[in-house]
């Protein structure tokens, strides 16, 4: 995904501009047009082009989306009506960026309009999923069993992104504390000991000086460190918000032992668990096909799966080409395609997103109890030199001691 630049004009004939997420320029426009705005220009944005904002919890979480889906789903089957139903949610969302668009949304179905084009108003609050599922249900006339499927869907998301985040979270968290523990020591143990060793006027080992040497930079040096830290993290940022960041990244993440596996575990459910609640809905494979690739996490799965939407365009089977592609595991192609000859795609896909929601959840118990073990043996590493630094001058001064 990238973000693109649009300049666009309202209902009204005004000028505006904005960002959305896409995963090309065509894309873009199309939500833009979603939204009700007719185009002037889209552009990738750039650091010199992108609009900045200095937002805090910008994005509104699956578990959210899904608590709205939920109680939509119960309002409406009670009978109550669309704009009434907004209201009450309206008044007990405690998000503010939620509730802002709840607001927007209930405004404009107040004022006539259908209730998914209200929510295409709204910003980027609602995923195009949900708002693609919710025209779906108004021309079926099942409004309410759409947010019930959203519902299942989001909750079942917000739960596999969880269990992903632990495993990744976990050991950042212990490799930070282990940084500022070195970074403690360097700076308030180690500068102790090394007015000690200066007064014996002895030749230090080689792992003395360079602990002692990397103290004193920290110690005199820290505003280069830090620079060095801001540009390391500031041009990877840079670098992957562009396309070939990302699909580098892409092809990085899915080549890591363990978690490359898991990415594409992560992937194959997200791919699976959108196109059934689609496909289920009435939706088209091609449209379903290009929803699912613009909320794809990786672009890797989102280009072969825009391939794949062309192929199925020109009247390809979808198993076959997800099996060409070599990104997805055998078994997704294969089970795809047994649905496709009893005619049961979308209940196919649903095993399928079951089966690696089920694979992702053991992937990363089993990720976080190898990686706890394997933390705990790098920090016994890194304190043991240190450690070992200040024991050996200590050693070397109690022999000299005992000689004279």
């Amino acid at each position: 995904m990238a973000d693109y630049s649009y300049l666009a004009v309202n209902e009204k004939g005004k000028q505006v501009k904005g960002t959305v997420d896409a995963p090309d320029s065509r894309a873009a426009m199309n939500l833009v047009r979603d939204r009700g705005l007719t185009v002037i220009k889209v552009t990738e944005a750039t650091v010199l082009n992108k609009e900045i904002k200095i937002e805090f919890h910008k994005k509104v979480k699956a578990r959210d989306i899904a608590v709205f889906c939920r109680q939509m789903s119960s309002i409406l089957d009670a009978g109550i009506s669309i704009t009434e139903a907004l209201d009450i949610l309206a008044e007990q969302t405690e998000k503010k960026q939620l509730r802002e668009a709840v607001e927007t949304t209930r405004d404009n179905v107040a004022k006539g309009e259908l209730l998914s084009d209200a929510m295409r108003q709204a910003g980027s609050v609602f995923p195009s999923i949900l708002i693609s599922l919710v025209q779906t249900g108004e021309e079926s006339g099942s409004i309410a069993y759409s947010f019930e499927r959203m519902a299942v869907h989001f909750e079942k998301q917000a739960k596999l992104s969880g269990l992903v985040k632990k495993a990744m979270v976990y050991p950042a968290v212990i490799l930070a504390v282990a940084f500022a523990a070195v970074m403690i020591m360097s700076i308030v143990v180690i500068p102790q000991f090394a007015d000690l060793f200066d007064s014996m006027g002895a030749e230090l080992p080689l792992i003395t000086r360079a602990v002692m040497g990397f103290s004193s930079f920290v110690i005199h040096r820290w505003y280069i460190l830090l620079v060095i830290i801001i540009a390391i993290v500031g041009g990877l940022r840079y670098y992957l918000s562009t396309d070939k960041g990302r699909h580098v990244w892409g092809r990085i993440l899915l080549k890591i032992p363990v978690f490359g596996d898991l990415s594409a575990k992560n992937a194959s459910a997200d791919f699976a668990r959108t196109m059934s609640t689609l496909m289920s809905a009435g939706m088209p494979v091609t449209k379903g096909l290009e929803i699912t690739a613009a909320a794809m996490k990786n672009v890797l799965f989102r280009d072969v799966l825009l391939e794949v939407k062309k192929d199925v365009e020109q009247g390809q089977p979808m198993s076959n080409m997800l099996k060409e592609t070599g990104i997805f595991p055998p078994m997704v192609g294969n089970m795809v395609r047994i649905g496709e000859e009893s005619g049961s795609v979308d209940a196919m896909l649903e095993k399928i997103a079951d089966y690696y929601e089920e694979e992702v959840e053991m992937a990363t118990e089993a990720l976080t109890a190898v990686m706890e073990p394997l933390i705990i043996v790098v920090l016994g590493v890194v304190v043991g030199i240190i450690v070992l630094a200040i024991y050996m001058p200590m050693v070397s001064l109690y022999q000299n001691l005992d000689t004279l």
